[in-house]
């Protein structure tokens, strides 16, 4: 089945108090909040229309059968064995990063993450009292990808006041599929060290033709009992607004921290339609849409890189191996921003400025949207590039 990855109409987005196409006036081209705009797959569409249709809108359980879904994806799709007692239901992956820092730090630690790294790591790690202290991802010319400094990380894991390190596998903004050997050196050196590991794979499922994606505690017992996984279907199939995630741990010690969190927050209950859209989601249905979608991302990211290989080489455009987000670095100072806001201004495109990623010299372009909206949206950030860039 071919699946249709356009609106029926242009501007249909728009008018849903959609944060990423409302806040926008209309002349302009949203490419920088991590939603894609393509409708939601039809068989979630499908599942929640029958269950609305019930008109039953109250506090809800957590059935069997959703945690057989989580169990039965990730192990199918990803060699990953997850048992019912491991999965906590969460409202979604941003709370739940707050959850497992305050559950396994103490105010003053450090918690090491990976930079450029998404925006709201920052704000989970210091609202928790703890410290910052961040790895930047070292730019490799020959393979056109970002890469992790080892020696850099082993130090700063040996500092006796860093108690986490918070990854994101697959890697949000840099576009990196942490490969197995990659995800066992960092592993290792954060069990050298004592040094629990929270893995934000929220965009997990969004991977380049070809590719595959690792969970970070698949890899081995040790790893498993040394961390704590979020998951989440809501980056992978555009239901962002449903709320629904998971925190997933070998380590009963690491739950029983966590649900006491959870209890202290309030946030025990999850959405109903959540529920609903994660069962459908995960069905051999969601897996064919995912297939398709990924290959438009990707198709996406070959128009911009072949543009910018030809019109701005100077540019650093990594290749983008996962998520559909793609990290495009000018180098030069605060280059981010002066991108960003001209292109905005008066191209009528909005990309992310890299500043609030701790990557002021980058910017940050969403590639999930139609090839239409893609080509206009590089005619833009092209004309507005030929006055910027030498």
């Amino acid at each position: 089945m071919r699946y249709d990855f356009d609106f029926s109409t242009e501007a249909a987005p728009r008018g849903t108090n959609s944060v990423k196409w409302d806040s926008c006036p209309e002349n302009v081209i949203p490419m920088w909040v991590a939603e894609m705009d393509f409708p939601a797959a039809p068989c979630i569409i499908k599942a929640l229309q029958k269950r609305i249709a019930k008109g039953v809108f109250g506090y809800t359980l957590v059935p069997d059968s959703y945690y057989e879904s989580v169990a039965r994806w990730f192990g199918g799709r990803h060699g990953w064995s997850i048992t019912r007692e491991q999965i906590i239901p969460v409202q979604g992956v941003v709370p739940a990063t707050s959850i497992a820092i305050k559950a396994i730090t103490e105010p003053g630690d450090k918690v090491v993450l990976l930079v450029p790294a998404y925006n709201c790591f920052f704000h989970n790690i210091t609202n928790q009292g703890c410290e910052t202290s961040e790895s930047r991802l070292v730019w490799n010319a020959d393979t056109h990808r970002y890469e992790i400094d080892f020696d850099d990380i082993e130090l700063r894991c040996a500092d006796p006041a860093a108690k986490a390190f918070l990854l994101c596998n697959p890697h949000n903004p840099c576009g990196r599929l942490w490969s197995r050997e990659e995800l066992t050196r960092l592993g290792q050196i954060c069990l050298k060290h004592g040094v629990k590991v929270i893995s934000d794979e929220i965009h997990c499922e969004i991977t380049a033709p070809g590719t595959s994606y690792v969970p970070f505690a698949s890899i081995s017992e040790e790893f498993a009992q040394n961390s704590i996984s979020f998951v989440s279907p809501t980056k992978n199939f555009n239901i962002a607004g449903i709320q629904i995630a998971n925190i997933i741990s070998a380590n009963s010690d690491f739950r029983d921290r966590m649900d006491r969190v959870i209890n202290i927050w309030e946030h025990c209950d999850v959405n109903q339609l959540g529920i609903v859209a994660l069962e459908a989601a995960y069905s051999d249905e969601g897996a064919a849409w995912l297939e398709q979608m990924n290959a438009l991302v990707h198709s996406n990211f070959l128009l911009l890189r072949n543009l910018f290989a030809e019109r701005f080489p100077s540019v650093r455009v990594p290749e983008l191996e996962a998520t559909y987000l793609l990290w495009v670095d000018f180098v030069t100072a605060d280059a981010g921003k002066r991108v960003a806001d001209y292109l905005l201004e008066r191209h009528g495109v909005r990309i992310s400025d890299g500043a609030i990623y701790g990557g002021p010299t980058g910017c940050r372009i969403n590639l999930a949207c139609p090839e239409a909206t893609m080509k206009e949206g590089l005619r833009r950030i092209t004309e507005g590039l030929d006055h910027l860039i030498d």
